[in-house]
Formats: C-alpha cells, sequence, structure tokens
C-alpha cells in the first residue's frame, strides 16, 4: 500500500517538473524545408513574437528534404512535451501521404495554429527565353518538354498546381525537383530554370517577375501581374501553414502555444514583417486549422489519383 501511494506521489511529482520544464526550457521549432524558402521566411517572421509571447526562446532548425515530409516525420517523432513544434505548410500533410509511404497522417498531428494563408504566384526565371504567360505557352507549345520548370518537391502543392496547368495547356515540361524554394530560387536566379511556382514572398525577395496568380483577385504586391482567370485558364492555389505539435501534446501545453500563436501572428511586428514578405497572415486555432487541412487531404486525394501521382 505504502508503495503504491509513494509511485503515485513520484508520478504527480514528475508530472508537474515534466508540465513546468515546458514552460522554462527552450523550444525548438522544425522547419521542414531549407533556409530561405517561404515556410522558413515566415517561420523566422513569426519566431521574436511568438517567444516573447511565450516567455521562452525558439530555435528554428531546418530540416529540409523528400517534399517537406522528412522534418514533418521527426515532428511526428518528437516527445510531445511542448519543447518541439513545426512550421509546417499544407502539402507534406495534406498531399504526400497520398503519395508516399509516410509514418504519419493528416489526422495524426496536433494542430497548434494556422500562421498564414498565401496564393500562389508563376515566377520567371532569369533569361528565360520568354517575358510573358503568352510567350510561356509558345515556348511549352514549341517541342516536347522545351519549358523546364523547377518545384519544391515531387507532389508539392507547387507542382501539382504547375502540372494541373500544364495538362490544361496540353503541353509537357521538363520538371526539375528541389528541396525547398530556397534553392529553387537561386536556380531561377541562375538561369538554370525558366518559371517555377511559389508564394509571392519569393518573387518580393528575389526581384523575379510575376507571370500570373493563382487566386480570385490580383495581389497587392503584385498588381500588373494578371489572375490565371483573366489569362482564360481559372485556376486557384494556395500555400498556408502553420503550427504542428506531436499527436499526443497535452491539451494544457498545446492550449498554451495556440494562446501565444495568437497574440504573435496579430503583433504589429509580425504583420508588418508579413508584409514585407508579400505573405497574408492568418490565424485560425487549432480545432479550425486542423478542420481546413483535413478536408483538403481528402481533395488532394483525389487530384493525386487523377495525375497518376498516388502511390
Amino acid at each position: 500500500m505504502r508503495r503504491s501511494i509513494l509511485a503515485a506521489a513520484l508520478a504527480v511529482a514528475a508530472g508537474g517538473a515534466w508540465a513546468q520544464d515546458s514552460t522554462t526550457r527552450t523550444i525548438t521549432m522544425i522547419v521542414p524545408y531549407p533556409p530561405g524558402g517561404n515556410t522558413d521566411l515566415m517561420a523566422r517572421a513569426l519566431q521574436p513574437e511568438l517567444s516573447a509571447a511565450l516567455g521562452q526562446t525558439i530555435v528554428v532548425q531546418n530540416k529540409g528534404g523528400a517534399a517537406g515530409t522528412l522534418g514533418t516525420i521527426e515532428l511526428s517523432r518528437s516527445r510531445p512535451d511542448g519543447l518541439t513544434i513545426a512550421m509546417v505548410p499544407n502539402n507534406p500533410v495534406t498531399a504526400q501521404p497520398h503519395i508516399q509511404r509516410l509514418p504519419y497522417a493528416a489526422e495524426g498531428l496536433r494542430y497548434l495554429c494556422l500562421v498564414y494563408d498565401n496564393p500562389q504566384v508563376i515566377v520567371l526565371g532569369r533569361d528565360a527565353p520568354f517575358k510573358d504567360f503568352a510567350g510561356m505557352v509558345a515556348h511549352a507549345k514549341s517541342g516536347n518538354e522545351a519549358l523546364i520548370y523547377g518545384t519544391p518537391g515531387q507532389g508539392s502543392t507547387q507542382h501539382l498546381l504547375i502540372a494541373g496547368l500544364l495538362a490544361k495547356l496540353d503541353v509537357n515540361g521538363l520538371h526539375v525537383p528541389f528541396t525547398g524554394a530556397g534553392p529553387m530560387a537561386q536556380a531561377a536566379l541562375g538561369g538554370q530554370i525558366q518559371v517555377f511556382v511559389e508564394s509571392a514572398t519569393i518573387p518580393s525577395s528575389t526581384g523575379l517577375p510575376v507571370l500570373g496568380v493563382f487566386s480570385r483577385e490580383r495581389l497587392s504586391a503584385f498588381p500588373e501581374a494578371p489572375t490565371l482567370a483573366e489569362l482564360g485558364h481559372p485556376m486557384e492555389g494556395a500555400s498556408h501553414g502553420g503550427l504542428v505539435a506531436p499527436a499526443d501534446t497535452p491539451d494544457a501545453l498545446a492550449e498554451r502555444i495556440e494562446k501565444a500563436c495568437e497574440t504573435a501572428v496579430n503583433s504589429a511586428s509580425f504583420r508588418a514583417a508579413a508584409e514585407r514578405l508579400a505573405a497574408v497572415p492568418r490565424f485560425l486555432p487549432g480545432a479550425q486549422f486542423r478542420e481546413r487541412f483535413l478536408a483538403e487531404s481528402a481533395q488532394n486525394k483525389e487530384v493525386i489519383a487523377a495525375l497518376g501521382l498516388g502511390r
């Protein structure tokens, strides 16, 4: 009897120590892409404000590769103690599990908060043999795989968008996959690829021109760039993401981060940083964030099967 009481007391003490430890130690924020891409830039814009709201140090750790799944796998396998979170966009969660066998699924993560919601744009690479959307289409039709386009990974949101567009145009392009938006943008600046699709953050930070926008309305950051609907090919697509944690993260810890996230996203500093990056800051609490990603996962399953990319 005495042993049982002692064991229970030790468990309570250990639980209390764990909870206290999780609110004082450094938090690791995994970014499942290399430095310089949209997800990385958004994470680093949020980092100081989230750190201030929590009263804890946050360290960004880039874990790029495999279309964002390597870092997401590491997050899913981490201890659910509130000390490891990840800034994850939609694709590694809502598309990749339908393309490759992974040890996680959209249903198996703890959603903390949505942070941003960014329409995608078609970006022109340096030294491309065309200057506008019509020229891109003409070049793509000039020969098999004449158009050389990059993506931040096979089956990424950007790959699905440009592959879907090329299918509508009834042309084939040469697909060059990269480990993330940062390396892809550098390849475009170096003239190694002709076009790519990404968030407006990337052309804003590189100075590369925008040929078209996957949204209902033109973007204020690029008012001269027409929507795909204006170009005669109505399509919409966005990269949105936020903070997730391992599945079994306790409610108290998850709710604490969610509350701090709301403060951080609504801060003048983060909103100004997002505006400089041509990004759209948007907060959603964990429950609504989860609902949105699960709905997109079901939709992506059908799209991926139609494109022949499913596993």
